[in-house]
């Protein structure tokens, strides 16, 4: 029988009892419905018509948690503007250079280390170089860090990382799947997704008081229609030219916070945001099967967290003081951005249709869970953080003197 609906009910209802888990203990709530969903899936019982397994309603929870990541994107663009990122654009192509730069050459030096070929090494670069871009969105609303000086670096580093996962994904798919890959082909795709971005943001602005005349509409559920459709068909359309459809809804959000209608937009959005977000990680969870996680994938992972922690964090404060921020900012930038999620987990995928050794996926599991849950928590503790690096390297007593 069909109980695809009953199924959803209890992934739900799984979902709800994390988030309250984690509101009792005072915890992010993203490590919870990650754990929710690992506890459950494929390797779990059944009970009469309860089945923990999912199997009639994994494909609809998945698409389901893909709309999560667009409106935590979206939302967050909404939270920010097109105005601020353009005015830091050199910054944060610098800051987007030295993040990707410091994290990718540490990745092949930590697989160059361990033992692996080429080809793995490639891939193993990929999966710890790339950060969350839903879960960094998801805390920095949680933590009410939308307005922070920070932010804008931190969602540039975020744009600057799909540019370079779309060439990155061309490269490591045309050398793994086809033996084979054409430099002309990656300087197209570098140049449509960079193109793609810049044009929607350019056009988007100038769009401003069209769209404050379009948007004046009283009804809201066509208001909201309108919203969707073009929040859907530009972030559907965004994936059709390999650039993240959660990219698309980030650049459809900076857009319309210029509009009069911002906050009218918010306040739709609020709980779709909230409700798929939450699958969003529930639905990640359910991709990790804690039965194949062990052995030397778990040592591999954990020297891997290590490297990855401080090389995000110096990543973020050389980046940070390129912008003049802060030594606190710049702190903050390093710690938001250290999870790890869906783009480390697409490119072990692709390790894993290359044929390449079997312990990278499960690496990538435990190597994701771990930043999963730690990237959150340092983000919350991150002024507790700052004081004991900067008691530890004087930056206190630097700044009293200069």
């Amino acid at each position: 029988m069909d109980y695809i609906v009953f199924e959803i009910g209890i992934a739900v209802l799984l979902v709800a009892l994390a988030g309250l888990l984690a509101s009792k203990l005072r915890f992010s709530v993203v490590p919870f419905y990650i754990l929710a969903g690992m506890a459950v899936g494929p390797h779990a019982p059944v009970f009469g018509i309860v089945d923990f397994r999912f199997i009639q309603s994994a494909e609809l929870i998945e698409f389901m948690g893909k709309i999560g990541v667009i409106f935590l994107l979206f939302y967050l663009g909404l939270e920010f503007s097109v105005g601020r990122l353009v005015k830091a654009g050199r910054s944060i192509a610098l800051g987007g250079t030295i993040y990707i730069g410091i994290n990718f050459t540490l990745g092949l030096l930590y697989g160059l280390l361990t033992g692996f070929d080429l080809k793995e090494i490639l891939v193993i670069a990929g999966i710890t170089t790339i950060s969350s871009s839903a879960i960094v969105a998801k805390v920095l609303v949680d933590l009410k860090r939308t307005a922070n000086p920070e932010t804008e670096m931190i969602l540039g580093i975020i744009m600057f990382e799909d540019v370079f996962l779309a060439v990155y994904l061309s490269v490591l798919s045309g050398l793994l799947l086809s033996g084979a890959t054409s430099v002309g082909g990656i300087l197209l795709s570098a140049a449509i997704a960079l193109g793609y971005m810049l044009l929607i943001l350019i056009i988007g602005r100038k769009a401003v008081p069209l769209l404050n005349r379009v948007l004046n509409i009283q009804s809201n559920e066509i208001f909201m229609c309108v919203i969707f459709a073009a929040l859907f068909l530009i972030a559907g359309f965004s994936e059709t030219i390999h650039v993240a459809e959660a990219i698309g809804a980030l650049l459809v959000g900076l857009v319309l916070a210029e509009t009069s209608h911002m906050h009218r937009i918010e306040k739709i959005i609020l709980p779709f945001r909230d409700f798929f977000g939450a699958l969003f990680f529930f639905s990640f969870g359910l991709t990790i099967d804690p039965l194949s996680l062990g052995g030397n994938a778990v040592w591999l992972a954990i020297g891997a967290v290590i490297i990855t922690m401080i090389g995000n964090y110096s990543a973020g404060m050389l980046a940070g003081k390129t912008a003049n921020l802060s030594p606190q900012a710049s702190s903050n930038v390093g710690l938001t951005i250290m999870s790890r999620g869906e783009f480390s987990i697409i490119v072990a995928n692709l390790g894993a249709a290359g044929a390449l050794s079997g312990i990278l996926q499960p690496f990538a599991a435990i190597y994701v869970l771990i930043l999963a849950i730690l990237g959150p928590l340092l983000t919350k503790e991150s002024k507790f953080i700052y004081k004991g690096v900067a008691r530890v390297f004087r930056w206190n007593k630097q700044t009293k003197k200069s």
